[in-house]
């Protein structure tokens, strides 16, 4: 591997086997794994999987439940071996996932503390010093006395990443771990990963919020059915994630949708044109001014709503409404809307998302992940996601 590369994948494929006989007791275990009639299935969880993760990358993993995305982890973590190819790790690792793994439900939370920290390799001293700390972030200061078989799961895992968190290795595994917790501990989450990044340690991240692989990734792979469909931008990976997961109206295969790139089928029932005020089309425009997306779709008797949203490039999600908020329906038999919002955003590259739906948010009847893109140039002197309104006073 070169200097600048710290987990290399090469052709990795993994096979379980699943026996097709059930065993409900001790017994029908023993008398099937001496029967020499035993069948079984090979599932092919993997195949032929490559990719690099280069040091101090924030590499996502995205893909549908079952895609193979965890097998994945695990085989970087050691916990499983491929059945062919290579996986090279230069580095320290440590794995968040099967978080709580080592816990025992008969100790209390102070016990489990120290426990889990002699498994992350910490000295009692060394755990003495972080349990402050550990506890504060968990924020379970009231339930640390109390046996962890009390603990929701959601306390558990809570306990378990304010643990694992204090692992000084160069290479983190992450697995779902916003998936818990409240509103207050994501955020902590968040701030976690931005000081990841900010220390370079390399990161790879599993996760099916889209919002969070285009916020924090630097590039992002797409597993289907256990084999790589993509690998490149977050924001074009979350886009190819949409379309396999939601009927976008194009009745395209994942593997056509692949092969064309993210952005290549798009529904063609429904054309979106940017203009400016005076109604010239145009993807080039400045704080304040007002653009129009103009919409044009196939006539059909469903149709009843309407959504569009602001994307940036880098995944922030900046405004997104939909005109059934706004009370204004779409009357049958038009096929026709034009959507006005005023850019009060900085400058940067952006695209619109376009959404015609029929009874509710669920039933999308034509839908553009990524439609136009547009930038906007600030010639002013402000700085920043969006103007506020403000004034001096002077005292």
């Amino acid at each position: 591997m070169s200097d600048d590369i710290v987990i290399k994948v090469d052709n990795v494929s993994k096979t379980f086997k699943l026996p097709h006989e059930k065993t409900s007791s001790l017994k029908s275990a023993v008398i099937n794994f001496y029967h020499r009639n035993r069948t079984f299935e090979k599932q092919l969880v993997l195949k032929d999987i490559s990719f690099e993760v280069k040091k101090g990358e924030f590499f996502g993993i995205v893909g549908r439940n079952g895609s193979g995305k965890s097998t994945l982890l695990k085989l970087l973590a050691g916990i499983y071996s491929p059945d062919s190819g290579t996986i090279q790790i230069d580095g320290r690792l440590t794995p968040f996932i099967e978080l709580g793994v080592g816990f025992s439900p008969e100790l209390t939370g102070r016990e489990n503390v120290f426990l889990n920290g002699a498994l992350l390799g910490f000295n009692r001293k060394e755990m003495q010093g972080m349990y402050k700390d550990i506890v504060k972030f968990a924020e379970l200061e009231r339930f640390m006395d109390q046996k962890l078989k009390n603990y929701s799961s959601g306390m558990q895992v809570r306990l378990a990443f304010s643990i694992a968190v204090r692992a000084n290795t160069a290479i983190l595994l992450i697995d779902e771990v916003l998936a818990v917790g409240d509103v207050n501990f994501q955020q902590k989450c968040y701030e976690y990963f931005y000081k990841l990044k900010r220390e370079g340690r390399t990161i790879v991240f599993i996760s099916h919020d889209m919002d969070s692989v285009q916020r924090f990734c630097d590039r992002a792979m797409l597993v289907n059915d256990g084999k790589m469909l993509f690998s490149g931008k977050p924001s074009e990976a979350a886009i190819l994630y949409k379309r396999i997961n939601f009927d976008d109206g194009s009745g395209a295969d994942p593997k056509d949708l692949a092969a064309a790139g993210a952005l290549g089928v798009k529904s063609k029932d429904l054309q979106i044109e940017l203009t400016d005020s005076a109604g010239k089309p145009t993807n080039t425009f400045t704080p304040g001014q007002t653009m129009t997306v103009r919409l044009n779709w196939k006539n059909d008797s469903r149709v009843q709503f309407l959504g569009v949203a602001i994307h940036r490039d880098d995944g922030l999600y900046v405004f997104g409404p939909n005109n059934v908020s706004d009370k204004r329906a779409v009357q049958e038999g038009h096929n026709k809307a034009e959507y006005k919002v005023k850019l009060n955003i900085g400058t940067g590259q952006y695209y619109v998302e376009v959404a015609v739906f029929g009874k509710d948010d669920s039933d999308k009847v034509y839908y553009n992940p990524q439609g136009p893109s547009f930038s906007v140039h600030n010639p002013a002197d402000w700085q920043g996601i969006t103007e506020l309104d403000h004034e001096w006073i002077m005292k």
